[in-house]
């Protein structure tokens, strides 16, 4: 799994993986904050059921992996089944955080022939009791179609019945129209936001196309925040800032 990488990049997550804190640092402060997150996401479930959850962004290089990738693995830990799913056909990054092989995946599944499928020959084992990967699988020449198509809606139906939680790691939804055309499915959606990278204007924008294709916006997450003691480059914490010191918040609409 990868864990910690120096290099820094649009591409650093393709290559290596998402950093994983809440294994390397279980007991960590940013590991509590990721179940904070969990806990928040949770009594959204009061108004109505959250068992497909996904996480997006405005644009590349946002964070949105990370985060996705962390939260899966906290309710996986809660003893919950979950299923972690790359739904970023352009840009994958789930194999290679979890160091799995991605030559069959999610693409392969929507592009196949066959009605029937056996789900545990390409969900594979993360290592992690609970938790199970379904990497993106080849880039296909048309992502669009496929995330929007009836096959992934039906897909999305049957994993629902068989896992606690589903998380799908989606596109940025300002990059592509692959988000749009799967947000309206899922029970929720999460908008990840960097501090100092993300535009303001790019927010509003990315919330309105959720709103218009009638996702369920749950509400956005404000990561990579400068804290003193973090000692990696993510803050995780909800509610209104503390000037004392900056984490990461996550909002909620009512």
């Amino acid at each position: 799994m990868a864990l910690f990488r120096k290099k820094r990049g649009t591409d650093e997550t393709m290559h290596y993986g998402a950093k994983l804190i809440t294994i390397a640092k279980p007991q960590s402060q940013i590991t509590e904050q990721f179940r904070t997150v969990r806990t928040n996401i949770n009594f959204k479930a009061i108004d109505h059921d959250i068992n497909t959850l996904a996480f997006t962004s405005a644009a590349i290089s946002e964070g949105k992996s990370t985060v996705a990738a962390n939260v899966a693995i906290t309710y996986a830990q809660s003893g919950k089944k979950t299923l972690l799913i790359d739904g970023d056909l352009r840009r994958p990054t789930v194999h290679s955080t979890f160091s799995l092989s991605n030559r069959r995946g999610l693409t392969t599944i929507l592009t196949s022939n066959n009605n029937k499928f056996n789900l545990d020959d390409f969900a594979q084992e993360s290592g992690i009791e609970n938790l199970s990967i379904l990497t993106a699988g080849p880039i296909p020449p048309n992502p669009a179609e496929l995330m929007g198509s009836k096959r992934m809606k039906t897909f999305i139906d049957f994993i629902k019945s068989y896992y606690e939680m589903v998380i799908i790691d989606l596109a940025p939804i300002l990059e592509v129209s692959d988000t749009q055309e799967l947000a309206r499915e899922l029970d929720g959606v999460v908008l990840v936001v960097r501090q100092a990278k993300t535009q303001k204007q790019a927010v509003k924008r990315a919330v309105e196309m959720l709103e218009f294709a009638q996702a369920h916006v749950l509400g956005y997450i404000m990561n990579d925040v400068k804290s003193e003691d973090a000692g990696y480059g993510y803050g995780y914490g909800y509610g209104k800032e503390n000037k004392e010191k900056k984490s990461l918040f996550l909002w909620l609409k009512k």
